[in-house]
């Protein structure tokens, strides 16, 4: 096998530049850069049937993945996550083809190990030796457990009020940890310093070009899950926004390849009502998403007052003809237990805000409840224990 990498261009302005060289934005115009391919030539090489021999994990599709060398790989068998259909649920919610994306069962118990794979598989790739980042959580403990199994230092900020599991995931991995009073944003704000001072690589969400490379690949298996067909509805609970504009590339991708067809599925983001820069830009019409002041929410992954790929995100759930929106964290908790109660499901709480989400879109009429309507579990709820009551 051998990647069909050819060069990294901006999202923005489209200067191109090396993907043999330590890169993270755009030199031009400082916004997010992704890997392309020739994906001709990878097409050629590469028919989808051939997938089938292959493991069950997110490298199956290396030719279309950034690290050119297999060994280089650093794997700790992320991906290819189970796709359940979700009858309860969606009997209670009155929706005939509800499915869910189970995310949880990742390695490191969220959809964070796709993108951490893939970053610090090509760090490794680029002779880099130590690296750095800001989380609210899951990025964390998955970078640390990429990094100690690749011999790579790392350096983790992170707020103080995170989640008690990612702190001791961070600790146990051997991670560097700092925590900051304040927000991811902080967090990244002290990030960048550490690495300006100590020469550190920062993979920080969307501001490397490699982590969106991991989380299309959930764009790959859901098509393939479904036999290469498309969902009419994917509903993603956004902060950063990486898995959605992943997505969102993987479709372009296939398409090209000739894998799919041009239809898409309508696109949404979930945000806390304490939260919420991208449902509040997509309202405005806006390109860019203002900063959320004084963010607040149970849900830690989603609670990210800013992000780099805004334009990305807007872009994606404007042109598929789908939208964002708002739940409260009282509605986020309610679902917790109500997806555990139908499905079994122990859900994180950004997973159960995409149901909380769907229920507001169904009673709206926002969405047609004989659609095919999928939800991202992005991680499980045994890392949020604390959000739980007691049943002693």
């Amino acid at each position: 096998m051998r990647s069909f990498l050819t060069v990294l261009e901006c999202t923005y302005c489209g200067d191109t530049l090396s993907a043999d060289s330590p890169q993270r934005l755009c030199e031009e115009c400082g916004k997010v850069l992704y890997p392309r391919y020739d994906l001709e030539a990878a097409a050629a090489a590469l028919d989808r049937e051939a997938l089938k021999g292959r493991p069950a994990n997110m490298w199956r599709y290396f030719e279309l993945m950034p690290v050119r060398d297999e060994a280089n790989i650093i794997t700790l068998g992320e991906g290819f996550t189970p796709l359940f259909r979700a009858e309860r649920l969606g009997a209670e919610m009155g929706c005939s083809d509800l499915l869910i994306k189970d995310e949880g069962v990742n390695p490191t118990a969220s959809f964070k190990a796709r993108g951490l794979s893939a970053a610090v598989s090509k760090a490794k790739e680029l002779g880099i030796a130590k690296i750095t980042m800001p989380s609210a959580g899951n990025a964390a403990g998955a970078m640390t457990s990429y990094a100690a199994k690749g011999g790579i230092e790392a350096f983790v900020f992170m707020p103080r009020d995170a989640p008690e599991s990612n702190r001791k995931e961070v600790a146990i991995t051997g991670g560097d940890l700092s925590l900051i009073d304040g927000l991811i944003s902080d967090a990244g704000v002290m990030s960048r310093a550490r690495a300006a001072e100590e020469g550190l690589f920062d993979v920080s969400t969307l501001q490397e070009p490699y982590r969106v490379e991991g989380k299309k690949t959930m764009g790959y298996e859901i098509a393939e899950q479904l036999g290469w067909t498309l969902p009419d509805a994917i509903i993603y609970p956004t902060g950063g926004g990486t898995g959605i504009v992943g997505m969102w590339k993987a479709f372009a991708e296939m398409e090209e390849m000739g894998w799919i067809d041009s239809r898409r599925p309508k696109m949404f983001a979930v945000q806390s009502e304490g939260c919420a820069p991208i449902v509040r830009a997509f309202e405005q019409g806006t390109e860019f998403a203002e900063a959320w002041q004084n963010a607040e929410t149970v849900a830690a992954g989603i609670r990210v007052p800013s992000a780099i790929g805004d334009y990305l995100i807007l872009g994606a759930i404007r042109e598929s003809g789908g939208g964002a929106l708002t739940v409260s964290d009282g509605d986020i908790l309610a679902y917790m237990g109500l997806v555990a109660r139908l499905e079994g499901m122990f859900v994180c709480p950004e997973g159960a805000a995409t149901a909380a989400a769907l229920g507001k879109m169904i009673a709206s009429g926002q969405l047609d409840p004989d659609e095919r309507i999928l939800l991202l579990n992005t991680g499980s709820g045994l890392k949020y224990l604390d959000l739980v009551e007691d049943p002693l």
